[in-house]
C-alpha cells in the first residue's frame, strides 16, 4: 500500500495542473449532448479527479463503522451538490486554479487530522468530522462547478444538464469509494496497516502539498503570462534571440597573405540579414582580389 502511495506521489509531479479539466474534446462533444452524456462526463470527471479522490481516501482511511461512513459521505455529497448546482445556475465563477489549490489544502487538512495533529501540535480536539466534511464538500462542489462552466451549456434544459452531471459525479464517487473500501478493508486486517498508517498519511499530506504548488504554478501562468517567456510560440522566438546573440561572436573576417599580390578573404555573415545555414555556404567562398568571390 505504501509503495502505491509513493508511486502516486511520483506520478503527480508529472501531471498537468488541469489533468481533470474540461478538454477541447469535451467542449466539442457536449454541444449537442444528451443528459446521459452529461452523466457520463460527470462520472469520468470524478474518476479522474485525483484531488477529490485523495481527500475521500483520507476521510475513510480510519472509518470502519458503516454508519459513520454513510454519515460523512452523505455530508460530503450534500455539500458538493449544493455548490455544484447553484454556482452553475447562478454562473458564479472563480479562477479554477485557485479553487483547486484550496481543494489540495483540504487533502493536507485531512491527512493532518488522521495523524492526530490537532491533539499533538495544537492541543485541541479535532473538529467534528461530519461538519468539516460538509464544509469541505462545498469547496469541492465549487471546484466542480468551475469546470462544468467551461462547457458551452446553453440555456435549454440547463437544470437537467447540471443535475445529470451531478448524478454522474455521484456514480463516479460511489465507484471510486467502492474500490478504496475494498483495499482498506483488506489492508486493515494486516499488521502492516498499523505500521504504515502514519507513513501513508504523511504521503497523503505531501501529495496535497504538491498539488497545491502545481495549481499555484498554473495560476501564475494564466494571470501573469508575460512573466513566463515560454508561453505559446515564445519558445521559438527565444531560440531566435539566442541565435542572434551567438552569431555576432563568430570571428571577424581574416586575411591570409599568400603573396604580395594575392589575398584570401573569408567573409562573415551579417546576422541581421542571413541565417546560420547560409553562413556555412559563404565560408566556402574566397577571393584573390578582395572583390570577386568564388568557390572551387
Amino acid at each position: 500500500m505504501t509503495r502505491l502511495l509513493i508511486l502516486l506521489l511520483l506520478s503527480l509531479t508529472s501531471l498537468s495542473a488541469i489533468a481533470h479539466g474540461m478538454s477541447a474534446e469535451d467542449q466539442a462533444r457536449i454541444l449537442n449532448a444528451s443528459n446521459f452524456e452529461y452523466m457520463h462526463l460527470g462520472a469520468t470527471h470524478m474518476l479522474t479527479g485525483y484531488d477529490h479522490l485523495l481527500f475521500l481516501f483520507g476521510v475513510i482511511f480510519f472509518l470502519s463503522n458503516f454508519r459513520d461512513l454513510l454519515k460523512v459521505i452523505t455530508a460530503f455529497t450534500i455539500g458538493h451538490s449544493i455548490t455544484l448546482v447553484f454556482a452553475t445556475l447562478l454562473t458564479i465563477k472563480a479562477n479554477y486554479y485557485l479553487i483547486d489549490a484550496v481543494i489540495a489544502l483540504t487533502i493536507c487538512y485531512k491527512a493532518f487530522d488522521n495523524l492526530d495533529g490537532f491533539n499533538k501540535y495544537l492541543q485541541m480536539s479535532s473538529p467534528s468530522l461530519t461538519w468539516m466534511v460538509f464544509i469541505i464538500g462545498l469547496i469541492h462542489g465549487f471546484g466542480l462547478s468551475t469546470r462544468l462552466q467551461q462547457l458551452p451549456l446553453g440555456d435549454n434544459g440547463l437544470i437537467l444538464k447540471i443535475l445529470s452531471f451531478n448524478v454522474g459525479v455521484e456514480i463516479g464517487q460511489v465507484l471510486a469509494l467502492s474500490v478504496m473500501l475494498i483495499v482498506l478493508v483488506g489492508w486493515r486486517k494486516k499488521d502492516s496497516f498499523q505500521r504504515f498508517s502514519n507513513v501513508s498519511n504523511v504521503a497523503l499530506m505531501i501529495a496535497g502539498g504538491l498539488l497545491f504548488l502545481m495549481q499555484l504554478h498554473g495560476y501564475q501562468h494564466t494571470q501573469y503570462a508575460d512573466d513566463f517567456p515560454l508561453n505559446e510560440d515564445d519558445h521559438y522566438h527565444l531560440h531566435q534571440d539566442l541565435q542572434r546573440q551567438v552569431l555576432p561572436l563568430l570571428p571577424e573576417p581574416k586575411k591570409l597573405n599568400l603573396n604580395p599580390h594575392s589575398t584570401l578573404v573569408i567573409p562573415t555573415k551579417n546576422p541581421a540579414d542571413k541565417s546560420a545555414e547560409n553562413l556555412g555556404s559563404q565560408l566556402d567562398k574566397h577571393s584573390h582580389d578582395g572583390e570577386h568571390f568564388h568557390s572551387h
